[in-house]
């Protein structure tokens, strides 16, 4: 059967972020790609979301989105995380994609949430540290003290802090992007070296966790993702509640030599 005329166009986006969609005739969606900031993490490094319906695959709409990514991208390097011997991984290994590192994806549930017992958690005292918090649209790339002192506003993130008399110790972030707006990405927590060994990662991920659901209230889930090499974090989050829910590898892309 031959494929009706696709078209991949610029879908408008919050300021950071950047998604495309390949539309057939009638409007009807036949793949999307998506760039989302991760961070904290990897300053300039987006992660790209790439997903085609089962009923439109094999007609090279994924390698189309993919080319559309890479020729208005303006970042040097993107990010991918794909189930491990899926067809992703396939895709990723066919158009250049690099083998970073494996992560685990773990997922908090609200409804599995005890809130008396996270509002002890956030509640408790970190003597010469306070918690801090900001909310917006995430800029492409994110600097966790520059957000901290821009003012909060509607958006698709939602940053906590700790910081001693205004030196950073500790930071998690929460964003809502992708097809699953019920779901929130989380990155972090991360504790600067001379920080660690208070439990402030715990405090922030406590303090993040119960913003977010006062500031985001249609959001039902967090999905975070760590190397697994990573045993103290992963540990931490199952302290709050996280479960294991997939293992994925983290494949990046090089855009440099885009002509």
């Amino acid at each position: 059967m031959r494929l009706p005329s696709i078209d991949v166009v610029t879908v408008p986006e919050p300021a950071g972020t950047a998604r495309w969609q390949a539309v057939a005739p009638a409007g009807v969606v036949a793949g999307v790609a998506g760039l989302w900031p991760v961070p904290g993490v990897r300053p300039g490094v987006p992660e790209l979301s790439l997903y085609v319906p089962p009923e439109w695959r094999r007609h090279g709409i994924g390698s189309r989105l993919l080319s559309a990514v890479r020729e208005q991208a303006t970042v040097p390097l993107l990010a991918a995380a794909v189930a491990a011997g899926s067809p992703g991984e396939a895709f990723c290994r066919r158009h250049g994609f690099r083998h970073a590192r494996s992560r685990r994806h773990d997922l908090l549930t609200y409804c599995d949430v005890h809130q008396a017992w996270l509002g002890e958690l956030v509640d408790t005292e970190h003597p010469g540290y306070r918690l801090r918090h900001w909310t917006g649209d995430l800029p492409g790339e994110p600097r966790v003290e520059e957000l901290l002192r821009s003012p909060s506003g509607p958006g698709n993130a939602v940053l906590t802090a700790a910081d001693a008399d205004g030196d950073l110790a500790a930071y998690a972030v929460a964003v809502i992007a992708g097809p699953a707006r019920h779901r929130a990405r989380q990155y972090g927590p991360a504790v600067l070296p001379r920080h660690r060994g208070r439990r402030l990662g715990r405090w922030v991920n406590a303090a993040l966790i119960q913003r977010l659901r006062q500031t985001h209230p249609r959001i039902d889930e967090i999905e975070a993702a760590a190397a697994e090499d990573h045993p103290a974090l992963l540990a931490a989050r199952a302290d709050l509640g996280f479960r294991t829910l997939r293992h994925t590898h983290l494949y990046e892309l090089s855009l440099q030599s885009k002509s």
